[in-house]
């Protein structure tokens, strides 16, 4: 069986707003569309992905900021941090993990650590492993974004 994962809906309170702050991020805008006073759905992909965020009015009943823990890959993180950051984006410095855990809890925006051992350390991973160094940025709504240094992908992905 092929599956293809295309689309996380998020929830926000303000569908402008984050529209706006999306395009600031540097998403491609792919659809605004309203078919009622109720119902609106604008949906974006980040540059390079083939899956996809949605959001809008009337399409979910999750609370605004819920989301938490979206994974964005990239190649070199210091460069999207400062491309980030260029477009205003607020964005936490790098960081490894003490313990070389590479998935985490998520809370209002901010990656946690639930196992004992394991700690945010500012910077790079020292080996500058993949899956090894994160930043962290929230939309306005607190929905929680996690950007991930992937130089060299897992076997099979």
């Amino acid at each position: 069986m092929y599956m293809k994962f295309e689309v996380t809906v998020l929830p926000v309170s303000d569908v402008d707003r984050a529209k706006a702050f999306y395009e600031q991020v540097g998403f491609r805008l792919d659809l605004d569309k309203a078919v009622s006073e109720d119902w609106r759905a604008v949906h974006f992909t980040p540059p390079g992905s083939e899956s996809s965020i949605m959001f809008g009015q009337g399409l979910t009943s999750a609370a605004p900021g819920s989301a938490q823990g979206l994974y964005l890959a990239v190649f070199d993180i210091e460069e999207a941090r400062a491309e980030l950051v260029g477009r205003g984006i607020e964005v936490s410095e790098v960081f490894h993990d003490s313990g070389g855990m590479i998935f985490h809890g998520h809370e209002g925006g901010e990656v946690t650590h639930r196992v004992e051992g394991q700690g945010r350390i500012a910077g790079l991973h020292p080996d500058r492993a993949s899956y090894g160094s994160f930043a962290t940025f929230s939309d306005p709504d607190g929905n929680g974004w996690v950007l991930q240094e992937v130089k060299q992908r897992f076997p099979g992905r």
